[in-house]
């Protein structure tokens, strides 16, 4: 044997194996030849027939990751002004007002709003809508929340365009800014299946839930809210539910009356001896962010008292 047929077999085994294209491409960077190894970046256009078998690379990348993960596909998702059409019942925009009043103007808070509201809706020759107001007695003490109504979009910006022209609404805005510490508002859509009730005397109080959702959860949240519905709808009849479009995205509001608090925990207490109410508060808890309960009193002049 001679000596340089001596010396390759000493060193054939320091030497890389043969490998075949797919164990090459899939190698770690610090398993592949360094010398043979450049990035994407670094090519240039004399290179690129140096790497033009690589290109299945994307394929054989995206077979290995649906092996570890899964379909790397996305689902389709609706997106938000779909889950309006699919959810909302359509008919009206709700308008969702948070006052958070000084408390020592408060009293000079409600007589202003008592006065100014009632105007407000009988001007509109009843194209705006005051759903309710009310005065929260647990919770965010020293506020107020009112619901409007309004029929559809272009029946709010129509009424929000008259209103800014109308001296008197501007004095009514003017007079009650310097009594609150802040204010907000949201444009809400209400539920298909939760038709709110029309102005009633119902007496009691009022509770109103808050829940901030996850991104990406309302749909689930409702498909189980309705099936957990029928559930309380045997104690208690629900006043009204809203998911809001505009302001504060993600929540959704919903309203209950009691005679007092007292019953509320009875009613509480019975839904849960209802087969599926666990279940939709199993499943509805996991999607939510954030939530509180405040309940109201009406106001002297609200239509829901």
């Amino acid at each position: 044997m001679s000596a340089l047929a001596r010396s390759h077999r000493l060193l054939s085994p320091l030497l890389p194996l043969p490998r075949s294209p797919l164990v090459s491409r899939l190698a770690p960077p610090l398993l592949r030849d360094p010398l043979a190894t450049k990035s994407f970046s670094s090519k240039t256009p004399e290179s690129k027939g140096e790497h033009d078998e690589a290109k299945p690379l994307g394929k054989v990348s995206g077979i290995v990751n649906s092996i570890l993960h899964g379909s790397g596909s996305l689902p389709k998702m609706q997106s938000q002004e779909s889950w309006g059409v699919s959810l909302a019942r359509g008919k009206y925009v709700h308008e969702l007002q948070n006052h958070r009043i000084k408390p020592e103007r408060y009293d000079d808070y409600v007589q202003l709003v008592s006065e100014a509201f009632p105007r407000i809706v009988k001007e509109s020759n009843n194209k705006i809508r005051l759903t309710g107001s009310w005065a929260t007695e647990i919770g965010v003490l020293d506020s107020a929340v009112h619901i409007w109504e309004f029929e559809g979009y272009a029946g709010h910006a129509q009424e929000m365009d008259r209103l800014r022209k109308d001296p008197t609404y501007q004095k009514f805005i003017k007079d009650l800014r310097p009594m609150l510490r802040s204010r907000d508002n949201q444009i809400c859509l209400e539920f298909a299946f939760w038709e709110s009730r029309p102005p009633v005397a119902l007496g009691g109080i009022y509770e109103m839930r808050t829940y901030l959702l996850k991104p990406g959860n309302l749909l689930e949240w409702e498909a189980n809210w309705r099936r957990g519905l029928e559930c309380r709808r045997q104690f208690c009849e629900p006043v009204g539910a809203w998911f809001s479009q505009l302001g504060g995205l993600n929540y959704v509001h919903h309203m209950w009356n009691y005679p007092d608090l007292e019953t509320r925990k009875k009613t509480r207490e019975q839904a849960w001896k209802v087969d599926g109410w666990a279940e939709t508060v199993y499943n509805t808890v996991r999607l939510i962010e954030h939530m509180e309960a405040n309940i109201l009193l009406p106001m002297e002049f609200s239509s829901l008292k």
